[in-house]
């Protein structure tokens, strides 16, 4: 049972905002441990449950193919869709590590996923943002999925993260750079807002959706978007974007710490939306 490759073969990025360096594996392994909560709320409400195969889209360095194995059990199966191989190498590695003996990973492209076996789950975080026609991608993988089964998805809402950050100018600009970075990059900034759209779009029923916005005050928690401007550095070279105004990287993070801790204050991640459909039987 395969998708239409034809209509996802335009809906696949050229490059990846982020990049694909150790530094960014480690940084998005210590993002996940952040945000699992959230997925597991997400893969609860969609009734993610023992015995089902799932996919998972854009699977990385593993932690939502990880997340699902737990949910999936045993007797289940979750099949991990990633194009870099240095990211399932990492992958691999980690799911063997943590013993999970029902977890695989494909190299493919998103337009040259095929099963002959439907899915009971289609899974992804943080990747329709990245593919500049989502719709289709969607439109195709919900052919992999048996009537009945679930599209679940957690995707980012960045203007309301514009505004959360605002009162304090250095973490603010830190944002904002991150942003405009993805913003000429192509990256969609509303994706996940804009998920009750696309769902019904592609003609599933309107889905169940919240909203979550993770907040902290420490370090460990707000190094992370440091991190992310990091990592997107080089892109932003390339697209024009000036760093200047955030200043010396080396000392970034803890002149954002000082910052926070000097106004007394938390600030938030990304909100993140998380929204799930049953497809019709």
């Amino acid at each position: 049972m395969k998708g239409d490759s034809r209509a996802m073969a335009a809906s696949v990025t050229p490059r990846y905002a982020l990049g694909y360096t150790t530094a960014e594996h480690d940084r998005l392994i210590r993002q996940a441990a952040r945000i699992e909560p959230i997925l597991e709320r997400l893969f609860r409400e969609a009734g993610i449950g023992p015995g089902q195969r799932v996919l998972d889209l854009g699977s990385g360095v593993g932690d939502v193919s990880m997340l699902a194995a737990r949910f999936v059990g045993p007797s289940g199966e979750v099949v991990g869709i990633e194009r870099d191989a240095r990211s399932i190498a990492v992958a691999k590695a980690r799911v063997a590590e943590a013993g999970f003996r029902n977890v695989r990973f494909t190299q493919t492209d998103a337009s040259q996923i095929g099963s002959n076996k439907p899915f009971d789950a289609a899974v992804g975080r943080f990747i329709l943002m990245f593919l500049p026609d989502p719709a289709a991608v969607l439109r195709s993988l919900a052919t992999l999925v048996r009537p009945g089964g679930v599209l679940a998805f957690q995707e980012p809402a960045w203007q309301a993260f514009l505004a959360l950050a605002s009162p304090l100018p250095l973490w603010s600009k830190v944002v904002s750079s991150i942003h405009e970075t993805f913003r000429r990059s192509g990256v969609n900034l509303e994706m996940g807002p804009g998920l009750h759209r696309i769902y019904q779009e592609i003609g599933l029923p309107a889905p169940n959706v919240f909203l979550e916005t993770p907040v902290g005050s420490d370090l460990a928690f707000t190094r992370v978007i440091s991190e992310v401007l990091e990592s997107v550095r080089p892109l932003a070279k390339q697209l024009g974007v000036s760093l200047d105004a955030v200043g010396d990287f080396a000392t970034l993070a803890d002149r954002v710490q000082t910052e926070i801790d000097g106004a007394k204050a938390m600030v938030s991640w990304v909100p993140l939306v998380g929204a799930w459909v049953r497809k019709p039987n």
